[in-house]
């Protein structure tokens, strides 16, 4: 890099380190960082200089909740390398089926193979539980998953790395099964398609996570908010039976990850997301015994 291509476009240089290029914006100043500079946020990266700004505002419960929170987060950095390969591998997958959807007699068979449909379930001779899952890799348009992976690729590029590879998987399936199991129960004759249900559990789980850890969820709250109000908006199309469904999923494995966070209370945090998946198992059943 020469002087010349930095001052014409130093937006695109990291302002710490001028020859390195980066296009990532500090959360707090937006201020371009490399991935040397960038701490995962909440939601997004920030600077050193912000990250200091930050601990220097921090009352003593905060700075005490984020040291809890430390001991286990070297372990998930170190086991993902820092790397969101799962959600970058999510994301090509998602789109990789989407454009199988685009092909003409090909796309619709793709679509009722995975798409979810609560009788698929309960029919005799029809017992299909990999819906459940499927269902978050087809989509209705072009907008639809275009949105849900932009948000699977902001939240996951700093969850990830928090959580580490295994750990964000099994919150972003078990959040799609919880989505499906919503929709089972309170509207089984309606077939949906999407993400959204997965996508509203890393939501939840990154709300917990920020709670405990101290950081400003208000604009993950807000934007939580908007999105499950235009759920129950006529005219938009959109499953709120699976928001709700995949948030409280994705609340409730937050919490349990909060909780589990030591390495050596690494079986006992199996045992409960196993738990987890036994109660989604579970409601499941319900409409059967009504």
């Amino acid at each position: 890099m020469t002087s010349d291509q930095f001052r014409r476009n130093s937006e695109n240089y990291c302002y710490r380190h001028p020859d390195r290029q980066s296009f990532v914006l500090c959360q707090r100043c937006l201020r371009t960082i490399c991935p040397e500079c960038q701490t995962p946020a909440a939601v997004g990266v920030v600077c050193p200089e912000c990250m200091k700004e930050q601990q220097k505002a921090q009352s003593p419960a905060q700075k005490k909740a984020e040291r809890r929170w430390s001991r286990a987060r070297p372990m998930a950095l170190a086991a993902s390398g820092g790397r969101p390969i799962v959600t970058y591998a999510i994301i090509v997958l998602t789109a990789f089926v989407f454009l199988l959807q685009l092909i003409p007699v090909l796309g619709p068979q793709v679509e009722n193979a995975l798409l979810f449909w609560a009788p698929y379930l309960y029919s005799q001779g029809a017992f299909q539980p990999w819906r459940l899952v499927t269902v978050a890799l087809v989509h209705s348009g072009f907008w639809h998953v275009g949105l849900n992976m932009l948000a699977l690729w902001l939240i996951g590029r700093s969850l990830e790395p928090l959580l580490g590879r295994w750990r964000f998987l099994t919150l972003y399936v078990l959040s799609a099964v919880g989505g499906s199991v919503a929709v089972a129960l309170l509207s089984p004759l309606t077939p949906v398609v999407g993400a959204s249900g997965a996508i509203f559990g890393l939501f939840g789980a990154l709300l917990i996570i920020g709670r405990h850890i101290g950081a400003n969820i208000t604009g993950i709250a807000i934007i939580l908010g908007i999105n499950l109000v235009i759920g129950f908006i006529p005219g938009f199309n959109v499953s709120w039976q699976a928001h709700i469904g995949g948030l409280l999923t994705g609340l409730a494995i937050g919490f349990l990850f909060t909780r589990t966070k030591k390495k050596s209370q690494r079986t006992v945090q199996i045992l409960l997301l196993a738990a987890v998946a036994a109660v989604l198992v579970a409601l499941l059943f319900v409409p059967v015994l009504i």
